[in-house]
């Protein structure tokens, strides 16, 4: 039996336009976000039928019933578990109400959303009594008579299944839209891709699939297309959002304007969208572009004259990686700023989170987190990168030692990483722990840092493992790596900087630089080997306190080398070494700015306000 809703999409060559979001209207016109949306159908009906009536003279030729949320498990949070008859028929009962003073031929979707639990083994909710949640809400929904079941913005494909079957029990020949949101990795919240859900929901019989929600035009046209692919006979359907959201100013904003929508018309409909609407941000605005865009031309201009490159430039197809903020500042050629810190020695982050915050709000690029510096028993990194990014908004940096992991946990503590949203890792060789409080702990490894910048790169970044298992989305880690710029052995340094180049290093954090001309000088014979060292560095700087400091880095550190000059100007300093070392460090980054992309302050004594002064200085 054909419907009215598939004999539209099968017979007229235009996409079908649907409506956009409504609880963003609503929100806008100062309903709260604490109010039950639904419930509008009985409490605010006239505010309902004003909003679907704008979409209906914007031009959508299909308008959602408003209640999304309409089930049992959503309601009840409300106190109205008890109402979801009345509240779906009422909903139902206003759009057949607008429709017919429009006196035009839309038709009604009856909107069914997720019931915000997940599904076991993830939940406690059993399958049969999801489908008896959907079976109720959808039968109110057929009683008042829609012309389809939209199933949007579902996550999980099993309770998708379940609203399916329950469809299916009340009204074999009902048609069925399901449409899935998908995160920014392009996988559902379960991991599925686009190609999982195109296959999934043609299987379950749907009339239409699609994708909703999710983020801007860009990445549903990807999407789409991707599902398009794998079931080239199936009806499509995209609804974007108006861009990723942002929060300003306590409100929740898409960034996307109407006219932006006028080009993705075009864009969907060539792709092979059957149906195009709106989803979250969207106005009737924006609906009107998708109708201005879809009116003015035709079939045979989208498929063969309309070119998309003069719409929007076909590199935006590809959504590019997701970048750090000092990956994307060094990209654009800027001098950025690092800072070591070391974790506490016990479980207080206090006194980190101060110092972090101060170097923040002096304008740190980001925030370097050792991991047991000079092998003592320290918190894990981890936990201070998370807290360092989420509480102060700022890049940190995951100091990663080979040393004492082996390749199951080397691998496992990068995904570990990767989960808790850490993007930047300094792969180094890490101290034995023959120094440190355990000098008897295990010291092995499996691999050196030139192997695991490899496996990283050309591993992990690709979506597999060492053994090349498939571990799924592809990470994006931001990889550094160590240099010395002024070893003692020059050629093995070059060899190895080399290595690591070739292995795929995104960037160098170097040893302490208070020699630039002895740094400027192993770059050039680097470029006589092998060309233009084109790798950023970010060149060590280590402030010094006093001439007792600077004679005890010199002579018991291995690998730092302090010149005269500056051991003269700390011992001349007496009590105010410490302002000297702020000035000599302040001169150091004028020089190494010739030959670095930015500096890796490493603080002294926890003396952060020294740190603070220097970064304030550059940023002047």
């Amino acid at each position: 039996m054909t419907t009215k809703f598939i004999h539209r999409l099968d017979t007229n060559p235009k996409p079908l336009v649907a409506d956009g979001a409504i609880g963003t209207v609503f929100h806008d016109r100062g309903i709260s976000f604490e109010t039950c949306f639904d419930n509008l159908n009985v409490e605010q009906p006239a505010l309902v039928a004003e909003i679907l009536s704008e979409y209906i003279h914007a031009g959508a030729e299909m308008i959602k019933t408003n209640t999304f949320g309409a089930n049992r498990v959503k309601l009840v949070k409300h106190g109205l578990d008890k109402q979801v008859a009345k509240i779906n028929r009422a909903g139902v009962e206003l759009a057949r109400r607008v429709v017919d003073a429009s006196f035009k031929d839309v038709l009604i979707a009856g909107d069914v959303g997720p019931l915000g639990v997940p599904l076991a083994p993830f939940g406690r909710l059993q399958a049969e009594e999801a489908r008896a949640i959907y079976r109720e809400q959808i039968e109110a929904l057929l009683l008042e008579g829609v012309d389809l079941l939209l199933l949007e913005t579902m996550v999980d494909l099993k309770i998708v299944a379940e609203a399916v079957a329950a469809a299916r029990e009340l009204d074999p020949n009902m048609p069925i839209l399901a449409s899935m949101t998908f995160s920014r990795d392009k996988r559902t919240t379960l991991g599925d891709t686009p190609v999982d859900v195109a296959n999934f929901l043609t299987d379950l019989g749907c009339e239409v699939i699609g994708v909703n929600c999710s983020g801007g035009p860009v990445q549903l046209l990807n999407i789409l297309k991707i599902m398009r692919h794998a079931q080239p006979d199936a009806r499509i359907s995209v609804m974007p959002n108006a861009g990723f959201p942002e929060q300003v100013g306590g409100r929740i904003m898409y960034p996307a304007v109407a006219s932006y929508f006028t080009d993705f018309g075009l864009a969907f409909w060539q792709a092979g969208a059957r149906v195009i609407g709106g989803c979250c941000g969207t106005t009737p605005d924006h609906i009107r572009a998708f109708r201005e865009a879809i009116d003015e031309n035709d079939l045979e201009t989208v498929l063969h004259d309309v070119q998309l490159e003069s719409y929007v430039p076909m590199e935006m197809y590809t959504e590019p990686p997701e970048q750090t903020r000092i990956q994307k500042k060094l990209s654009e050629g800027k001098f950025v700023s690092a800072v070591e810190m070391d974790p506490p020695r016990g479980f207080s982050t206090h006194k980190l989170m101060a110092g972090a915050s101060l170097l923040a709000d002096a304008g740190a690029d980001c925030i370097d987190v050792a991991d047991s510096p000079m092998a003592r028993m320290r918190m894990s990194p981890w936990g201070v990168c998370q807290m360092i990014q989420k509480e102060l908004g700022v890049d940190a940096t995951l100091h990663f030692p080979t040393r004492g992991r082996n390749l199951l946990r080397v691998q496992g503590d990068l995904l570990a990483a990767h989960a808790l949203g850490i993007r930047n890792v300094f792969v180094v060789m890490g101290d034995p722990t023959a120094i440190g409080d355990y000098p008897d702990a295990m010291d092995d490894y499996d691999l050196v840092p030139t192997g695991l910048i490899k496996l990283i790169k050309s591993g992990l970044n690709a979506g597999v493992d060492h053994s090349g298992t498939k571990i799924g989305t592809p990470t994006s880690f931001f990889v550094g790596a160590a240099l010395d710029l002024t070893p003692s052995n020059v050629e093995r340094e070059i060899k190895l900087v080399r290595k690591k180049i070739v292995a795929g290093a995104d960037f160098f954090l170097s040893q302490p630089v208070f020699c630039p001309d002895s740094a400027r000088r192993f770059l050039e014979r680097y470029e006589k080997e092998y060309g233009k060292f084109e790798t950023p560095i970010l060149a060590g700087l280590l402030p010094l306190a006093s001439d007792r400091h600077a004679k005890f880095l010199h002579n018991e550190v291995p690998g730092i080398s302090i010149p005269d000059k500056i051991h003269d100007r700390l011992r001349q300093a007496g009590d105010n070494g410490a302002k000297v070392g702020v000035k000599i460090a302040e001169e150091l980054v004028g020089e190494i700015r010739g030959f670095a992309q930015g500096i890796y302050i490493m603080p002294q004594f926890n003396r952060f306000d020294l740190v603070a002064e220097i970064i304030a200085e550059i940023q002047a």
